[in-house]
């Protein structure tokens, strides 16, 4: 069934993403027929028999599509991202219609996962001990010390999110590439966002 909240929202994107999300609805509902839409935490998701089999998402510069089980599926064409990624979505970041994977590929990934959705969920991973704090780089230490607002956003932070912010600037290639991530990271502080604050 589709959810006219959906209509609206594909309406609201940018430009560029309206025939990237109608696309991927419509490559859905063709490979689920009785598939179900709604808008959960402002974006659209499709649910099969009440389980949420997979969602899409329009951002300022890119859309993402991704799968709720998507750790259980066998990807055997290798194309979706789970591991060490920065993004919401398992296709990447996708900008254009030649980003997304060919309709045939994707629809076999929505039946294996329809067919999951119909399974119990595994149970629940043991909680890993939390991950020791990285020592802040010196180029960063030095930008906090000369920005109190900076600074003290940083302080409040979790030690997830701060640990975010230095790997970002750690894993620049060039330092005119870590300079810019510092000053990025010090607007961003002041503004009180995390890392990852557009993706939340």
């Amino acid at each position: 069934m589709r959810d006219p909240r959906v209509d609206a929202y594909i309406i609201k994107a940018a430009p560029f993403a309206q025939p990237l999300l109608s696309h991927l609805r419509e490559i859905v509902h063709q490979a689920i027929p009785d598939i179900d839409e709604t808008i959960k935490w402002g974006f659209p998701h499709f649910m099969y028999q009440g389980a949420i089999l997979c969602n899409m998402a329009a951002f300022k510069q890119h859309c993402t599509f991704g799968f709720w089980r998507a750790a259980e599926l066998a990807d055997e064409e290798q194309m979706l991202q789970t591991v060490g990624r920065t993004a919401m979505g398992h296709l990447g970041r996708l900008t254009q219609m030649e980003d997304l994977p060919p309709a045939t590929v994707l629809t076999a990934y929505l039946i294996e996962a329809q067919a999951l959705a119909q399974l119990p969920a595994p149970p629940a991973r043991k909680q890993r001990d939390p991950l020791p704090e990285l020592e802040i780089p010196p180029v960063l230490a030095n930008a906090l010390a000369n920005d109190e607002d900076a600074k003290a956003a940083f302080e409040r932070f979790s030690p997830s999110h701060r640990r975010e912010y230095i790997e970002w600037i750690m894993e620049a290639k060039t330092s005119a590439t870590q300079e810019k991530r510092v000053a990025t990271t010090l607007e961003w502080l002041r503004e009180g966002k995390s890392r990852n604050w557009k993706y939340q």
